[in-house]
């Protein structure tokens, strides 16, 4: 079935043809660099049908007489599915057979062409790689190509929703406390102010969200600059109640407005030395800078990332929160799947509001994945009404999900067995297990890097030839975004080294396309171990509360380290959570984590 995507790319072509461009690069991100830009910026996702309502990574590529779409492992299933009849084909950014978008463009077009980009949508980092690569080819690069204000009539506003103040009680320190220590890291770098571009870097700054600017996370759409005389947050006035106003106030935090940013950067004095993120800031506000930019910006990165006692504190009460809106969601498909009502859709729904119904709930911290049978290896699934099936049968059903309390932000995957789990699939859970274990347990010296510990939860299943292509963890924010940087558990990107204070996903997974998915997923925090002669080390502690589906664990293949392991995982759940059930749902959690034995 032909879909509206087709008009969009004919018109797309009449406006590239009418500008002198002969192939246009659209990003799938916004002026900030956000992994799920507001609606305003997913002109990508409009464009190609390619969408999620968790946003989606992809970069399309439009020429003359082809239209791609670039994305990673974690959507190759669903891109392949909702690209048909967009026009526009899959194109594997990595794993086997991966093209990488710019040796493609090289490759494809002839000296003297141009390509476009709209430079706000584009890191420097990337624009200039793209610019370098291009002019080395004798092809021209035109970044003031703004294609969706040509071509995208009913485009969503900018998102005007009202700010709050994150209780400073909960955080542990303010944003006087926060800006001081971000000046600091400024001089470190040799410069003298800084313009914070990331969003969840401003929120974490300003101790301010807002709901509804991005789905599942509390940012909200601003600049800000600092230096010893002057912090300015650019926002738009409609987004500022009278308590915001006064919070800011108080840390002597101008407000300007937000399309303001570009004209501030252009005046600022010629000895201004200004720190900005390569990574995160635009290439149309870096054209537009008068004073002597910097690069760099990882020291201010870390300082969001480091969480503090009081904060990991906080942090657990909402993983306590959590495990019992857990327990409550896993009793009722326990007890409804067999009457073939329940389907993917609808326990999505029943989870929302279980999360909810606690008042420090703010959002889901992504909409819920939920993938019954061979959904489950759609690794970013979303079902909707044309994809949703009835929960029925024998078959394991994958939910990974989160929510965003005001104590903290948490994600958890969990796959369990409803009805009796075939060898294969108790074979496939236990190996992926082993891993997750494996990291659980690791010990290493400080100044280690994700990457370096990224195997260990890959190794059993590499052993038998399987492999699982997306990341094993990602940083997570308090009260922010789910996924956070600098550090990652991968092979891929970001090697900030693991710090204590640090929180990471740790979830493996293995994936058999048309048959099932597989992911366990708990949250780490990094401690310290002990100091050798050989220096500090450090390991990871693992807070996530809810068990682990002990039907599916075969533990002919795991070692008495790995059973112990799970036993006392169990414990700690068990005694954490039980206080805070029902009779009914604590009798439940006694049987979900009773002991693992050979047997």
């Amino acid at each position: 079935m032909e879909k509206k995507n087709l008009e969009y790319l004919r018109l797309l072509r009449e406006t590239m043809k009418s500008h002198g461009i002969d192939a246009v690069v659209v990003s799938g991100t916004d002026p900030h660099q956000s992994e799920l830009p507001p609606a305003h910026w997913r002109g990508r996702e409009w464009l190609t049908g390619f969408w999620s309502e968790n946003g989606t990574n992809g970069t399309a590529v439009v020429t003359a007489d082809k239209a791609l779409c670039w994305t990673d492992s974690r959507y190759f299933i669903q891109a392949t599915d909702q690209l048909k009849g967009t026009g526009f084909s899959m194109m594997k950014e990595n794993g086997p057979d991966a093209v990488d978008l710019i040796d493609w463009l090289v490759e494809n077009l002839n000296s003297g062409q141009t390509v476009g980009i709209d430079g706000m949508t584009f890191s420097i980092a990337y624009a200039q790689r793209l610019e370098q690569e291009l002019t080395d080819n004798d092809i021209k690069l035109n970044d003031k190509f703004p294609i969706f204000d040509y071509i995208y009539p009913y485009r969503p506003q900018r998102p005007k929703n009202k700010l709050f103040v994150h209780d400073e009680k909960i955080v542990g320190e303010s944003a006087d406390s926060k800006i001081r220590r971000i000046m600091t890291e400024v001089k470190a770098e040799l410069a003298n102010a800084v313009l914070l571009s990331a969003l969840d870097d401003i929120a974490w700054a300003t101790n301010i969200r807002t709901a509804g600017d991005i789905n599942f996370s509390p940012i909200f759409v601003a600049y800000l600059y600092l230096d010893d005389s002057r912090r300015v947050l650019f926002v738009d006035e409609e987004k500022l109640t009278g308590e915001v106003t006064d919070f800011l106030a108080k840390y002597n935090v101008e407000i300007m407005p937000y399309d303001s940013v570009a004209d501030f950067v252009k005046t600022l004095p010629k000895e201004t030395r200004l720190l900005i993120d390569p990574e995160t800031t635009s290439r149309g506000l870096y054209d537009a800078i008068g004073c002597t930019p910097v690069f760099g910006g990882a020291g201010i990165a870390r300082l969001k990332s480091v969480k503090s006692d009081s904060m990991i504190a906080n942090f657990e009460t909402a993983l306590e929160k959590d495990g019992v809106a857990l327990t409550k969601f896993f009793m009722m498909v326990e007890k409804e799947h067999t009457s073939g009502k329940l389907t993917e859709v609808e326990l999505g729904k029943r989870l929302r509001a279980l999360r909810l119904a606690d008042p420090t709930c703010v959002d889901e911290s992504f909409a819920p994945i939920i993938g019954w049978n061979e959904h489950g290896a759609i690794i970013h699934y979303e079902a909707t009404e044309e994809t949703d099936v009835a929960i029925e049968g024998d078959g394991l059903l994958l939910v990974d999900s989160g929510g965003q309390y005001v104590f903290g932000t948490t994600d958890i995957t969990r796959t369990v067995a409803l009805g009796t789990p075939t060898d294969e699939q108790r074979h496939d859970f236990t190996l992926v297990l082993k891993g997750n274990i494996a990291l659980s347990m690791a010990k290493f010296p400080e100044g280690t890097r994700g990457g370096q510990l990224d195997v260990l939860a890959r190794q059993f299943l590499w052993n038998e030839g399987k492999a699982y292509f997306h990341g094993t963890g990602h940083g997570v924010g308090f009260f922010i975004n789910c996924h956070e940087g600098p550090q990652s558990i991968c092979t891929r990107r970001r090697p900030a080294p693991l710090e204590v204070g640090m929180i990471n996903s740790n979830e493996p997974g293995f994936y058999l396309e048309g048959k099932y998915g597989i992911r366990t997923e708990n949250l780490l925090v990094v401690e310290p171990w002990k100091t050798t002669e050989f220096g500090p080390f450090l390991q990871f502690r693992t807070v996530t509360l809810f068990p682990i589906d002990l039907s599916l664990i075969d533990t002919s293949i795991m070692t008495d380290d790995e059973i112990k392991w799970v036993n006392d995982y169990h414990n700690m759940v068990r005694d954490r959570l039980t206080p805070l059930l029902s009779p009914e749902e604590a009798e439940w959690m006694k049987d979900k984590t009773r002991t693992l034995s050979r047997s």
